[in-house]
């Protein structure tokens, strides 16, 4: 239940549209719905201004199916990340209208209108094809969150030029998501260049001594582009969290 749906309750029951135990009945799974093995938080949208989602890894198909199948009853829109492909097709098996990303490893169920707000425009910057399923996370998490996202795929320091030909993206966006890994040296380009907030996205990929993403992270953690803000590594989500924040937040 979102702050709109809560007010249309209160005001059909002030109306005597609605009795009160029916009231009641609406809201006795608020602020959560405790299932043993998870307790659905139905009550973060109203506290957050988003619905709660759920993280895959970790979780067995049985535990998936039951948190998932509490949830759709809400008649919410349902965002699930990190889930492996051969959990996600029974997943979709047993959610027909839902889709499943394999980039991303994310599964979206839509049963209500995305309604995008925000100040403007999310840009999604990829270094590297190789780092598209951080990036391509983090576009599903930001548009599932009510806000429009465009990508702009392999545009990282060892062709720099790809990514000044297209200043017109950067220069347009609300706010941007920089994912890259190696050095992780794209996100200071970038910072040089916009007035918008940047946030940088450091990811696993890389050799040796990359060592697991921590190389981009801490290229990243000192950027001599002021006000870049880092979030952890292979973190689509989080970064796109933060972005929709900063978008309603400006709003």
């Amino acid at each position: 239940m979102n702050s709109k749906e809560l007010n249309r309750l209160l005001q059909s029951l002030a109306d005597g549209q609605i009795s009160v135990a029916d009231g009641v009945e609406r809201l006795k799974q608020l602020p959560f719905e405790d299932l043993g093995i998870a307790q659905i938080d139905h009550h973060r949208e109203l506290r957050q201004g988003v619905p709660e989602v759920v993280l895959g890894e970790g979780k067995t198909l049985e535990q998936l199916k039951i948190i998932l199948s509490a949830m759709a009853k809400q008649q919410r829109n349902i965002l699930v990340t990190r889930l492996d492909e051969e959990k996600a097709t029974t997943i979709c098996n047993q959610f027909p209208d839902g889709e499943y990303d394999n980039d991303a490893r994310t599964f979206c169920l839509i049963q209500q209108k995305i309604e995008f707000s925000g100040a403007g425009k999310i840009l999604v910057i990829c270094a590297g094809t190789s780092d598209l399923p951080v990036a391509r996370e983090a576009t599903i998490t930001a548009r599932m969150l009510g806000n429009e996202v465009e990508e702009l795929i392999d545009v990282g320091v060892a062709g720099i030029h790809r990514l000044l030909a297209r200043q017109d993206l950067l220069q347009q966006a609300a706010v941007l998501i920089v994912v890259a890994g190696m050095e992780g040296a794209l996100p200071s380009v970038v910072g040089g260049l916009v007035a918008k907030p940047v946030i940088a996205v450091p990811t696993s990929v890389g050799y040796g001594a990359s060592f697991g993403g921590i190389a981009a992270l801490l290229g990243m953690l000192n950027s001599c582009a002021s006000g870049v803000t880092v979030v952890n590594i292979d973190n689509g989500f989080g970064a796109a969290f933060a972005a929709n924040r900063i978008n309603r937040k400006a709003e």
